[in-house]
């Protein structure tokens, strides 16, 4: 998985006073947790862009002056309610050998059939809750919906693998296409378009 590097310093005051003032000067206040014991930190508001304003899944590398990096996934994150700055942010640090759990969001790839002959595609799950160890993360979980047709269901049972564990049933529908009143059964279609070859052939012999 990709990793984001978020530089910053370690916070010797945690207080409401010391919050503010970071807050002010756009920077944002952060704990890291997992470790021996939790470590404050501030960073530039402006690094957290890439981490916090996307759909992709990443970790992080936390850089702090003076200290050692530290592998890291963000755990919590609270935004102000008027301005949607961020206020807050928890990182929980990775260890190789520890599981965690992850939102991993999907990708479809592929052309439905299904949507193709009319058929309106409902994608149910665009995230899916995994747990696995952090070498095992994937950037993405991507689904081929190329075989999807009209009626047809692709669910967490589909796309199981061996390198993660997913937090859903298996039945649990990720993506699939219904019917539309325009729809032409797909069935339908794959004998018409026999039958057209069936004509197309049959012509000459006729003359």
């Amino acid at each position: 998985m990709q990793a984001i590097t978020i530089k910053g310093s370690e916070r010797e005051s945690v207080g409401k006073t010391s919050t503010k003032a970071l807050r002010n000067a756009e920077k944002v206040p952060c704990v890291l947790y997992g470790g021996e014991k939790p470590i404050h930190f501030s960073a530039d508001e402006i690094s957290f862009k890439g981490l916090v304003y996307t759909s992709n899944a990443h970790t992080v590398v936390i850089e702090l002056e003076g200290h050692q990096s530290y592998e890291a996934v963000l755990q919590d994150i609270q935004f102000h309610p008027v301005t949607d700055r961020i206020l807050h942010i928890d990182f929980y640090q990775l260890f190789e050998d520890k599981m965690l759990t992850m939102n991993i969001p999907v990708r479809l790839e592929g052309n439905s059939p299904g949507v193709q002959n009319g058929g309106r595609m409902l994608f149910r799950k665009r995230k899916l809750s995994v747990r696995a160890l952090p070498a095992n993360l994937p950037d993405d979980i991507t689904i081929n919906i190329s075989k999807l047709r009209i009626g047809g269901t692709i669910s967490v049972g589909d796309v199981k693998t061996d390198e993660y564990t997913f937090l859903h049933p298996d039945n649990t529908s990720v993506v699939q296409v219904k019917a539309s009143r325009n729809a032409v059964d797909d069935e339908e279609e794959d004998e018409e378009e026999g039958a057209e070859g069936t004509e197309a052939t049959a012509a000459p012999a006729a003359e």
